[in-house]
């Protein structure tokens, strides 16, 4: 399976912060929010991936992150010339898919639970048809939803309803099969000129083939799109790692521990950031190794 960041668009809600730099290169307290999108793949198995985003922003993505080979994994980066809609990523992305299947997840996606990477792996190892998810939240209509039947099986989806069937939003990380191309070409533009990824999902679902998995309470999905939720997003990071004394979204201890990189290439990495607390905490994870 491979993998696409979509980290297009202009973070608009973000302004003015967000005029110059990509809203998904913001910070989360000691790492771009990049990092953590990047740590979902990774959990999930997944090595290749396509970064895309503006032709303004790119290079910025190109100069973070290099070509992956420093964590054993590969990049490889893509221009979406104006916001088509998440599902743009899959036209966007056909040649870097070629005939597999494929995990689409936002820039600015923040997933965390000590079952979710278990969670992640049985997505990515579908078959056939889609995996996505639902999460319950207090305010559905700035999300897509999902309604259920009364044994738990999705029965519709729609995109920022007024009147939501349910509370069940879908959060930015999907699993498709390799149809997913020809269904997003086949998907017509909204009213707002988007090619919305519900179409895709609810096409699946007219097939027979979508599955939605509940995520529990004990699984997070924090929100970064507004001034509040960055700071809340950063303090809540900022706890969790402390009270853990571990770290979430660090990429190079994903890459240590999956065996893509040895010890001497963590040290290494440590080394490069070596006046930081984090770098400080890889040399702490290659020392305890």
């Amino acid at each position: 399976m491979k993998g696409i960041i979509l980290a297009g668009g202009y973070g608009t809600r973000l302004y003015p912060i967000t005029k110059s730099i990509s809203k998904n290169i913001l910070p989360i307290y000691d790492k771009p929010t990049v990092y953590y999108t990047i740590s979902i793949l990774m959990l999930a198995g997944i090595k290749d991936m396509l970064i895309i985003s503006t032709p303004y922003d790119i290079l910025s993505y190109q100069r973070l992150l290099g070509d992956g080979s420093q964590l054993g994994i590969h990049f490889v980066y893509k221009i979406q010339k104006s916001p088509r809609g998440l599902a743009d990523a899959f036209i966007v992305g056909e040649d870097f898919i070629g005939n597999d299947s494929v995990a689409l997840i936002l820039g600015d996606n923040i997933i965390y639970g000590e079952a979710f990477p278990s969670i992640l792996c049985e997505a990515a190892g579908l078959k056939e048809g889609a995996t996505i998810f639902g999460y319950y939240v207090d305010n559905p209509i700035a999300y897509g939803v999902v309604e259920f039947d009364k044994y738990g099986n999705a029965i519709s989806l729609e995109e920022k309803p007024k009147i939501p069937k349910s509370n069940y939003a879908v959060p930015g990380l999907y699993f498709y099969d390799n149809k997913v191309i020809k269904i997003a070409k086949n998907v017509k533009p909204s009213a707002r000129g988007e090619i919305e990824i519900t179409e895709v999902n609810k096409a699946y679902l007219e097939l027979g083939q979508l599955q939605v998995k509940i995520l529990s309470d004990n699984i997070l999905w924090i929100d970064t799109g507004t001034y509040d939720s960055l700071l809340d997003a950063s303090s809540l990071i900022r706890s969790i790692q402390k009270e853990k004394s571990s770290c979430i979204g660090a990429v190079e201890q994903i890459a240590y521990e999956k065996g893509y990189i040895n010890k001497k290439q963590l040290l290494d990495l440590a080394e490069s950031m070596s006046k930081s607390g984090y770098g400080a905490y890889l040399k702490s994870i290659a020392e305890r190794g």
